[in-house]
């Protein structure tokens, strides 16, 4: 019994995600996605308050609030419509050396989940 505590106890702790969030907090950044059969690609700039978005020649800022070292909200900071006035959580569930896997969702819809990869170009 003691014996096959043990070895559960080496697998399981063998196995464990990296969360480094702090290395992500700051920085220049990319996001591709696939789209009507199309790569999208969005880059951005984070400081600890704002996240400022390029995509398709278009500058988007955002306000960030930190709920943990690896969650947070983005809020619009001049939404156009009503789509954009709903905040969106972030939720860093894995980094590497030099990009992070995260989940994000409206606030207002929390059960629709997505997945994505960001990967670190500067900073």
């Amino acid at each position: 019994m003691i014996k096959r505590l043990f070895i559960l106890f080496l697998l399981t702790s063998c196995y464990s995600v990296e969360r480094d969030c702090e290395n992500f907090k700051m920085g220049e950044f990319e996001f591709s996605y696939k789209l009507n059969d199309t790569i999208q690609r969005s880059l951005f700039t984070r400081t600890l308050d704002y996240e400022i978005e390029e995509f398709n020649s278009v500058i988007d800022s955002s306000s960030i609030s930190w709920v943990n070292d690896c969650e947070f909200v983005l809020t619009k900071v001049n939404p156009k419509t009503n789509q954009e006035k709903r905040p969106v959580r972030i939720k860093i569930i894995r980094t590497y050396e030099n990009s992070y896997d995260f989940e994000y969702s409206s606030v207002n819809e929390p059960i629709i989940i997505k997945r994505g990869t960001v990967i670190r170009i500067k900073g």
